[in-house]
């Protein structure tokens, strides 16, 4: 303690601040984004919007796709919400463009 007799109101300001400084800041919540299986979209454009769209390797890519296959949806990545919605947004835009039904939703973690 720094100065004065212990309990003195300057040893309890010094300590508020001492408490105040090591509050830790809170992480943002993270989003999964999901793609949807359909009987329309075909595998090799939904593999190729994994590797643009969120960075994965063709094999992880593969994975995934299969994953989603067989089980009616599969985890492309896992951001924070604003980052996850421009990615829903961009696998939208690019299967409307080719004129894909392809559909992705995001999901908290």
């Amino acid at each position: 303690m720094a100065g004065g007799k212990p309990g003195t109101p300057k040893d309890h300001r010094e300590e508020g601040l001492a408490t105040a400084e090591r509050k830790k800041t809170k992480r943002p919540d993270r989003y999964k984004v999901l793609l949807y299986n359909d009987d329309y979209t075909p595998m090799d454009f939904v593999v190729n919007v994994l590797v643009q769209v969120f960075g994965k390797s063709p094999a992880a890519a593969t994975q995934i796709m299969l994953q989603v296959h067989k089980g009616g949806l599969g985890v492309a990545g896992v951001y924070i919400r604003e980052i996850a919605e421009t990615k829903v947004a961009t696998v939208h835009r690019l299967a409307e463009e080719r004129g894909y039904p392809l559909r992705s939703g995001v999901e908290k973690e």
